[in-house]
């Protein structure tokens, strides 16, 4: 019986929508929850000596790559565990999965180069069709 990891392709973009969901509750949600998500996620990477790779991602230019190993230490523990557990996959899965595909996702949802306003997580995904 394959159980829920028969939905491999997806699950980087599911992944995403998990991480940002849950940094989206940590910030207080709201009608700004998908904005505030991804501000939060990006000052994550930053504090965690990621800056150059978030601003690449953020900006118009080439995104540079981040390793699940970086991405683990960004993110709190428990984050990265309830992300995990969403998912369906060890907490090493999830780094890895993030890092692969974050790069791309935060490109695509700050398409004029800078972290949109408002508008919620849901918004913010349908709208770049990750």
């Amino acid at each position: 019986m394959a159980g829920a990891r028969a939905e491999v392709p997806g699950s980087a973009g599911n992944i995403l929508g998990v991480l940002l969901g849950t940094l989206g509750g940590n910030t207080g949600g709201g009608a700004g929850g998908g904005a505030n998500a991804l501000e939060g996620l990006i000052g994550m990477l930053t504090k965690s000596g990621l800056l150059d790779q978030a601003q690449s991602w953020v900006g118009t230019g080439e995104n540079k790559p981040v390793s699940g190993a970086q991405i683990a230490q960004a993110l709190p523990d428990e984050t990265l565990q309830k992300v995990a557990q969403e998912a369906g996959v060890s907490t090493e899965q999830a780094a890895d999965d993030i890092a692969r595909s974050l790069p791309e996702a935060v490109d695509k949802l700050t398409p004029a180069g800078e972290v949109p306003k408002g508008g919620s997580l849901e918004d913010l995904i349908r709208a770049q069709a990750l």
